[in-house]
């Protein structure tokens, strides 16, 4: 998989976190609680017109708490 630019992988991203967790039923609150980051932090990553940044370790961390594999959140939609 290709991205153009960091915008773009932040966005797809972002946008499969965000619809992964409603799959899953969990708010962001209760998402946040479980990866332990801050839910703002957790919406900036969602908003799908912010190019929030984020370690590989958080993303393992949301992974997990979503009981998925991490290559999941880079597939575009």
């Amino acid at each position: 998989m290709q991205f153009s630019n960091e915008t773009e992988l932040y966005q797809v991203i972002g946008s499969n976190i965000k619809y992964y967790r409603e799959q899953a039923g969990l708010t962001q609150i209760q998402l946040s609680e479980q990866v332990q980051i801050s839910i703002s932090y957790l919406s900036k990553i969602e908003a799908s017109g912010c190019a929030k940044s984020l370690s590989i370790s958080v993303l393992n961390h949301i992974a997990n708490a979503l009981d998925l594999d991490i290559t999941e959140f880079f597939q575009k939609r």
